[in-house]
């Protein structure tokens, strides 16, 4: 298992990836961004999470987030192990286009690991980027927020509904977050 990214302290606030298996677009669809949204809201209001900053993409989810009670990577364990199975679940019971091919390079995935039996959707890694001081803060919730104008879905950060840019702008956002009380702008 690599040391490199791992959560070292479980109070510490971090910078969070979560990948989808082979960045498979699943978070193209509502259904599933919201699966996602759900679950970090109940780790929010029963796991002792707390967001200072997120975003979905299509194939990946970023966030900046701490634990309240010295269990972040309890919380990080539970969302990625809900969301999974959630995920699997509404695969099958929806029209959904991509089923056979998602679900097989889910169960390919899973096959490739000891921890996994039937379908794996998310990386093992979480990416964990402690973040020490103001400036590296700053740094990540700019990078964050602007991966949708990156990757040319919208033109400001805070035009898109699944970030917490929208927070930060005085918008009305999906998920409410706490705020770092630091200087953010729109490019």
């Amino acid at each position: 298992m690599s040391t490199g990214y791992q959560i070292n302290d479980q109070e510490g606030l971090y910078y969070l990836t979560f990948q989808v298996v082979d960045w498979i677009d699943i978070f193209i669809r509502q259904i599933y961004r919201d699966i996602v949204i759900d679950s970090l809201k109940y780790a929010i209001e029963n796991k002792g999470l707390e967001i200072f900053a997120y975003v979905i993409m299509s194939n990946h989810v970023h966030l900046i987030a701490q634990s309240n009670n010295g269990q972040l990577s309890a919380a990080v364990r539970d969302i990625k192990k809900f969301t999974s199975k959630r995920i699997v679940d509404t695969i099958q019971t929806i029209p959904e286009s991509r089923s056979v091919w998602m679900l097989n390079l889910f169960g390919f995935n899973a096959r490739q690991h000891s921890r996994n039996k039937i379908c794996q959707v998310w990386t093992h890694e979480n990416h964990a980027v402690y973040l020490y001081s103001p400036k590296f803060i700053k740094e990540k919730i700019d990078y964050l927020h602007n991966n949708p104008v990156r990757s040319g879905i919208v033109e400001k950060p805070e035009d898109y509904l699944y970030s917490s840019a929208r927070s930060y702008a005085g918008l009305d956002c999906i998920l409410e977050v706490t705020d770092v009380g630091l200087p953010w702008r729109t490019v």
